[in-house]
């Protein structure tokens, strides 16, 4: 099957977008690999298929993958590039609203930067003690849609994201589902730096619920106000905005086109 594709990043953390509004492009596990295999597809974080969704809340619809074939209810990075894939393909303008597994995601376009609403998150819990092969670790949690554990760290650069990474995200005290995660340094006031190793994928250049959890569990931590900044892997700096109660959450940053084309699957 030949199958046209746009491919496109948020702050590094890159996807392919496929236009599934006729209904026929119905991927198994097996296909999704291929398409994000960095050697022998078009190499990609995750994929995600735009579907209608006629209702009352939103036009849209995804069907969002992980690069392992695995579905994931939530990705912010991932939701920024699908509302400006919505206002190109399907020629909408202003504000954009689409389902995804954790409920309805609201978008505002200025040119490549977007602004998403996260669903209100829960299940936050500060200062747990976790035992790891290193040792006992304080580990925060927090789910921006998707699972999230918070590790502050003194230098982001020389955290150990891959070992720590998939330790904790196999840990038995994040069982059955595992938990994505953010290795966190503060650099002053309201800006930190964060690198985010994810369910599914591995380490990423970005992750927006990851960056979102990081700024809204540091504001619990070291009391710093909204809007927190964020450093990415990738470079780019994304923001978080949210109110004292930690609702109304709101990502901000850029989402790009890189190129498109047509893949046999």
């Amino acid at each position: 099957m030949e199958l046209a594709f746009t491919k496109m990043n948020g702050a590094g953390n890159d996807f392919v977008l496929v236009d599934n509004r006729n209904g026929k492009s119905a991927l198994t596990s097996a296909q999704v690999e291929r398409l994000c295999h960095r050697h022998r597809g078009v190499g990609a974080d995750g994929v995600i298929l735009l579907r209608k969704c006629e209702t009352e809340e939103a036009g849209w619809a995804w069907d969002f993958f992980n690069s392992d074939g695995t579905t994931a209810d939530m990705c912010g990075n991932g939701a920024r590039c699908f509302a400006r894939y919505i206002e190109k393909v399907a020629g909408v303008n202003g504000g954009i609203s689409f389902v995804t597994g954790c409920g309805v995601i609201r978008a505002q376009l200025n040119g490549d930067v977007v602004t998403v609403n996260l669903t209100d998150p829960t299940g936050l819990r500060l200062n747990e003690v976790v035992t790891l092969s290193t040792g006992e670790c304080q580990i925060h949690s927090l789910n921006t849609g998707v699972p999230h554990a918070v590790l502050f760290v003194d230098d982001a650069d020389a955290a150990m994201v891959d070992s720590l990474g998939a330790e904790i995200r196999h840990h038995e005290h994040f069982a059955p589902d595992g938990t994505n995660v953010n290795f966190v340094q503060v650099l002053s006031r309201r800006h930190v730096r964060v690198r985010t190793y994810e369910r599914g994928v591995g380490e990423t250049l970005a992750c927006g619920t990851g960056v979102s959890a990081s700024a809204m569990v540091t504001s619990r931590i070291h009391e710093f106000p909204s809007p927190v900044k964020v450093d990415v892997l990738g470079g780019d700096t994304l923001e978080v905005a949210f109110d004292d109660d930690l609702r109304n959450v709101q990502l901000t940053g850029p989402a790009e086109f890189v190129y498109e084309g047509t893949i046999e699957i």
